[in-house]
């Protein structure tokens, strides 16, 4: 053990993506180099190094000498048990003050996002740190050429393929709409029409279910760039998890940091999307974004505001935009969680009897805007061709040789607990509260635990008696299942009137 060196005894404790390092309050280190409790330290093995945020051990977990890592840290380090790590102050971050000045409301250049941005990729910003960079950049405190501006940053930072041709189509929901899983419907009829359509997609963020986690319970989501290209060029699509990737890998860092803030800013909503698209070869890209009063955009103007940046920030960047406005009155399909969403999407590609009828519609629509915006189909025919493609089983096939190319197809699981729900009395329909059915959802262990969530029975409108079915709670956990329970019992998000809503 050197001067300055400290041993490592693995804990097996898991923070994420943060890297944090474990140390005791009166080992040499700590009392040399005066530090404390969420210092940030530079921590060295062999020729790799790391910043990490430093939590102080006041008991015998670590012996005279010893440090730990979180398992993140470990991975990056290439570390072992009994491996000698050096600890010394983290170097000073130029990119602080930028961050600093957007707190207090100043605009920022690109060569500040650049760095900013730079430092979060490198793994050098704490979760305090990316914290307050996203809340400054949130309620409305970036204009039009920050955006721009932080939209590049974040797709100079990784990787960018280019496939050597044209188009390569994408397309991406802005969410807020449960149940909305309509990606693996649309690249299933797109690739099957003969279109290349490489879909990076996240896990979720402030939803019970992102398109990675449905796809995960159907098959392998965390290919690199290498895999990824090899099931393209064999099968013309894929759908994997972009955080696998180094595409935009700044974007997983703030995603990571945004879930529990439950924040997502338009500005960070654009640079996130549009750079996930441009890093992965994107030239043709289309936008869902669904309107309705508990949706995450809830009126024409917000829309509007949404589309206009996004628009914008394409063109910029040189990528053809087209965005669609949908109705987000109501949750689509019937199961909202990873596992349940994953029965929808099958239920449609196999074209069962009791599909989701709206989210095979949606998917439709959205295919066959996509299949005339990259000029496959002639303007007024491209839902037609979709209708086709799905009703054929073309989808189906090229779907199950996508996910075998992935690493196999799988039937999603079915959760060992579950509850119905009835109505306490008779009515019709007049209200669904996405957010709160969200809540619910992510109560319940979603998408967590991948088989929670719920399967809703009613749509608006629709006419129930006592004691009817509205919907099943879905849970891995019994304390889940409660949680959940005890939610509902103050916030229900289905509301029942004596007549129709107009």
């Amino acid at each position: 053990m050197t001067a300055t060196g400290l041993r490592l005894r693995p804990l097996g404790i898991d923070t994420q993506q943060e890297h944090v390092i474990y140390m005791r309050r009166d080992c040499h280190v700590c009392r040399a180099e005066g530090f404390e409790s969420q210092t940030r330290v530079e921590v060295g093995l062999r020729e790799r190094f790391i910043i990490a945020t430093l939590n102080v051990v006041q008991s015998e977990l670590l012996a005279t000498g010893e440090a730990s890592l979180s398992t993140s840290a470990w991975r990056a380090l290439g570390a072992a048990p009994g491996d000698t790590v050096t600890v010394t102050h983290a170097p000073t971050l130029d990119s602080l003050s930028a961050m600093r000045s957007k707190i207090y409301g100043h605009r920022l250049d690109a060569q500040a996002f650049d760095a900013i941005i730079g430092d979060v990729a490198a793994g050098r910003y704490s979760d305090l740190h990316l914290a307050a960079f996203l809340t400054a950049c949130a309620g409305g405190r970036m204009d039009l050429q920050e955006t721009i501006a932080l939209t590049r940053a974040m797709v100079h930072v990784g990787d960018r393929i280019d496939w050597g041709r044209t188009p390569i189509a994408d397309k991406h929901c802005v969410g807020g709409l449960p149940g909305n899983r309509t990606t693996p419907i649309v690249v299933a009829i797109v690739t099957a029409a003969g279109l290349t359509m490489p879909k990076t997609s996240s896990r979720a963020i402030t939803s019970p279910a992102g398109t990675a986690d449905v796809m995960e319970t159907l098959t392998r989501v965390d290919l690199d760039v290498t895999a990824m290209r090899r099931v393209v060029e064999r099968e013309g699509g894929c759908l994997v998890w972009g955080g696998a990737l180094t595409l935009s890998p700044a974007d997983d860092v703030l995603i990571r940091v945004e879930r529990p803030l439950d924040l997502d800013s338009d500005a960070q909503l654009v640079a996130s999307v549009l750079s996930k698209k441009i890093a992965a070869g994107a030239t043709h890209a289309l936008i869902d974004i669904p309107v309705g009063p508990t949706a995450k955009v809830r009126s024409e103007e917000e829309a509007h505001r949404l589309q206009a940046l996004m628009e914008q920030v394409a063109a910029a960047h040189g990528l053809h935009l087209r965005v669609l406005r949908t109705h987000g009155s109501q949750p689509v399909g019937r199961g909202v969680g990873p596992a349940l969403e994953a029965h929808d999407v099958l239920a449609v590609l196999r074209g069962a009897a009791a599909a989701p009828v709206d989210l095979r519609m949606r998917a439709l629509v959205l295919a066959g805007e996509l299949l005339e915006f990259c000029g496959h189909s002639i303007p007024g025919t491209g839902r037609s061709e979709a209708w086709r493609l799905l009703d054929s089983g073309a989808a189906w096939a090229k779907f199950q040789a996508i996910c075998e190319a992935q690493g196999g197809l799988r039937e999603p699981g079915v959760a060992p607990l579950q509850e119905r729900v009835t109505a306490e009395h008779a009515g019709y329909v007049s209200g669904i509260d996405s957010r709160r059915l969200a809540r619910v959802a992510k109560l319940a262990g979603a998408p967590g635990a991948p088989t929670a969530g719920l399967d809703l029975h009613v749509k608006l409108g629709d006419e129930v008696q006592l004691g009817m079915p509205l919907f099943t709670l879905h849970a891995e956990a019994p304390g889940e299942l409660a949680y959940a329970k005890h939610y509902l019992a103050t916030h229900p998000f289905i509301k029942l009137s004596d007549t129709v809503a107009p």
